[in-house]
């Protein structure tokens, strides 16, 4: 038998097995990524109605989806320990059993309290299911159709959380907010129990170590600066227990800590995070553009619903059907962009995209309660083709751009970065919006005048921050060699 007859362990290959298992394994990973990310976006159009029947301010509100984000950003970290010392199987199982758990809490919730409980244990297996889609595609799939590939997952990706907002809208059009997390229950249930009885190992786990001082000072620093920024939104309330600057300089001190000890860890390879993925040029040009457009993604996605709905008027049915369209063309985008991209690579892609993003927000600037509805939904349509043009080139490039054994901690990393920047965004946005609104409303403005007020500054600090992935979408290039190992791209 020559060499070519046998697999590693001395089997005798079956590729058409082997792909269809591999085949078998992603299918089931989107399918359980496209449920958990469903459930990230479906809260933004019920935050006003949750507003209105828990008596709780915009600044409160928002922690159901900055929490969120959050724990996502404080949990992924660790998934990179996860993915190396666990198969995935069992990774899959606790991933989805985690998520199921947390929308019974949330389904039962009878505040606020067990409410941001319910959505941080829900975060717990979304944080674990994209690490572990991204480390198994990364894994099985060869670097030529790896465009192609991260198409299919934009499309789950982008789709999810676009179809999110309407279907929350229906649901809130007839029935409470809780029947949004019942009628979840039931497609968790379903997807846990498919996964349970077809998901298959395809990885091999090895020792890797779990730094706990890692762990905690990841948390110390991504909380500090999230509830710092958020902390800004609640003035003097906050004023008056401690100095508002505190949380963020506790926040970066936390990081910086964090990234010097990650940085010691990995000349032992003990890192919970091996920055030395950033030694890759590309791999930071594309972490920096994608940390750039979710800021201001995810500051948009908050911000929508609570114009729409209390400048414009519209109900939350009204607006989820206004934000459909543009999510379903980025879903629809999606392969296309990939075949693109596995053609031309990522910078033909990402310049326009990120131009179309910023100029969109530049708009925006200009929204108040005279706005016609037709121009936020042409605004929406046209974003979503610009971020349509960003997500798969910038999830390809990156995890492309490091060696195969660091696969696990750039998609870890690049996680990270990508619900921190969210959370962020979100809280800078809510922040700027109601500081601005509170002081035009002491001016004797009226209320929707002064909140409108609030959003365009909101918004031009988006637009601005966007300015930056437009400049860094033209350092990003098509990885040589596929991040094989000795091809890490610089």
């Amino acid at each position: 038998m020559t060499t070519q007859d046998t697999t590693m362990d001395g089997a005798p290959p079956d590729i058409t097995d082997n792909a269809a298992r591999n085949r078998l394994v992603i299918a089931l990973l989107l399918g359980s990524t496209f449920v958990v990310f469903l459930n990230e976006t479906m809260m933004s159009v019920a935050i006003p109605q949750l507003m209105a029947d828990l008596n709780i301010l915009p600044n409160i509100a928002q922690w159901l989806t900055t929490a969120f984000l959050l724990t996502m950003a404080i949990v992924i970290p660790i998934t990179g320990f996860l993915l190396q010392r666990m198969n995935t199987r069992p990774v899959f199982m606790l991933a989805m059993s985690t998520f199921t758990l947390g929308t019974a809490i949330c389904a039962a919730a009878p505040g606020i309290e067990l409410l941001i409980v319910g959505r941080i244990i829900q975060a717990v297996g979304t944080a674990i299911m994209m690490p572990l889609l991204m480390t198994t595609v990364m894994t099985l799939v060869p670097p030529e159709s790896r465009g192609k590939t991260m198409g299919n997952i934009s499309i789950v990706i982008s789709v999810a959380p676009a179809i999110g907002p309407t279907i929350g809208g229906f649901i809130l059009a007839y029935l409470e907010w809780r029947w949004m997390f019942i009628l979840m229950l039931p497609i968790a249930l379903g997807a846990l129990a498919v996964g349970s009885s077809k998901m298959q190992n395809v990885t091999t786990p090895r020792y890797a170590p779990l730094d706990i001082i890692s762990v905690l000072l990841s948390a110390v620093g991504f909380g500090g600066l999230v509830y710092g920024l958020s902390s800004l939104g609640e003035g003097e309330h906050v004023g008056a227990a401690f100095p508002l600057w505190l949380p963020l300089v506790v926040g970066l001190v936390g990081m910086a800590i964090f990234v010097w000890r990650q940085i010691v860890l990995s000349r032992q390879d003990k890192a919970l995070l091996d920055l030395r993925t950033f030694l890759s040029r590309n791999y930071t040009f594309s972490v920096l553009t994608m940390a750039v457009a979710m800021m201001a993604l995810f500051g948009t996605v908050i911000l929508l619903p609570i114009y729409t709905q209390n400048v414009l008027g519209l109900d939350t049915l009204q607006t989820g059907l206004l934000l459909l369209p543009g999510g379903l063309l980025m879903g629809l985008l999606a392969p296309p962009v990939g075949r693109l991209y596995d053609r031309i690579g990522p910078t033909k892609l990402l310049v326009p995209g990120t131009a179309l993003v910023s100029a969109v927000l530049w708009a925006l600037t200009r929204v108040d309660q005279h706005t016609s509805v037709w121009a936020i939904l042409v605004g929406h349509i046209i974003i979503s083709i610009g971020l349509a043009l960003v997500f798969t080139p910038l999830f390809t490039a990156a995890l492309g751009s490091v060696r195969k054994e660091m696969y696990s901690h750039g998609s870890a990393i690049l996680g990270s970065v990508q619900q921190v920047a969210g959370a962020a965004g979100i809280a800078l946005f809510v922040a700027l919006m109601t500081i601005r609104t509170q002081a035009l409303a002491g001016d004797g403005l009226e209320p929707v005048s002064a909140l409108a007020g609030g959003i365009q500054l909101a918004f031009l600090v988006g637009a601005v921050i966007s300015l930056f992935a437009v400049l860094t979408a033209f350092f990003v290039r098509k990885p040589e060699g596929g991040g094989m190992p000795g091809h890490a791209a610089h």
